[in-house]
């Protein structure tokens, strides 16, 4: 998708964060941009937002309240928002939520959440969709570095991202015949509202590892998307510290895990 002048967009996670960014871009590239989460009054100062960055001034834009967990739910909306909206040739899930704790502190209900958000949430916009979109178009799926390298402290979190490349990495050989194209989004650390949360109960160990790599701001990491959209990279993965992470991870496993074993043992010989 070299262009997206005309085409129109669906993007879930939409009212903050990396999938407000994305709207805003896309929108100034002359798409039209059509947002979905769960707060209301978060999605109407989005479509603000992103209605303002439309130069051409004849981008449609608009939202609507939707809960990704709920598969009843997504499927119902989106059938409500191929009428209202037209079917879309870019879907963007952008719809998540961290979570780090240690192993022990994970309760079952926070882990089915993780689950439900992240992956089940993934899943469920991409079924709803995936029949109504045209040939040429596009689906975007946000991972993390986390779903490349499983990190201390992410047993949940990492499950879920995993899953979601997987995911992404079969639906790419399935949808490629009609020719419909499947990229999935692995940023590293980003300034959003949902690593703010994520903080308050990232254990220190998680911290340590987190550190070596630089915080990315969420229009960084949009901008990484619409390059990586525009080249058809299957995985698209923002700024230099998560490149090397991931090439190492692939070609240096071994390293990887001890580098992080190393400052995991570093902060715990602090206890000591």
């Amino acid at each position: 998708m070299r262009t997206f002048h005309g085409k129109t967009a669906y993007i879930f996670g939409g009212s903050s964060g990396i999938g407000l960014e994305t709207g805003k871009l896309l929108a100034a590239a002359g798409a039209h941009v059509f947002i979905f989460a769960r707060a209301e009054d978060k999605l109407q100062t989005a479509k603000q937002a992103i209605a303002a960055c439309d130069a051409g001034g004849r981008g449609r834009f608009g939202y609507l309240t939707v809960d990704v967990t709920d598969h009843d739910r997504v499927q119902a909306v989106m059938a409500d928002a191929r009428t209202q909206f037209g079917p879309p040739h870019l879907l963007i899930n952008s719809a998540g939520r961290g979570s780090a704790y240690y192993f022990k502190d994970i309760s079952y209900a926070e882990f089915d959440r993780t689950l439900k958000i992240n992956l089940y949430g993934t899943w469920n916009a991409s079924a709803a969709l995936v029949e109504h979109m045209p040939p040429g178009g596009h689906i975007v799926n946000v991972s993390s570095i986390a779903g490349i390298a499983g990190v201390f402290g992410f047993t949940g979190y990492s499950a879920a991202k995993f899953g979601v490349i997987g995911f992404s990495e079969a639906l790419h050989s399935e949808l490629k015949p009609r020719g419909i194209r499947v990229s999935v989004l692995c940023p590293p650390d980003t300034d959003t509202p949902g690593l703010q949360a994520e903080n308050l109960t990232k254990p220190a160990e998680t911290k340590k590892i987190s550190a070596n790599a630089r915080l990315l701001q969420p229009e960084q990491v949009a901008q990484a998307l619409i390059r990586g959209l525009r080249k058809n990279r299957f995985m698209i993965i923002p700024g230099f510290d998560g490149k090397l992470t991931y090439f190492a991870k692939r070609l240096l496993p071994g390293l990887v895990r001890a580098v992080m074993d190393w400052e995991v043992r570093k902060v715990q010989k602090t206890r000591n």
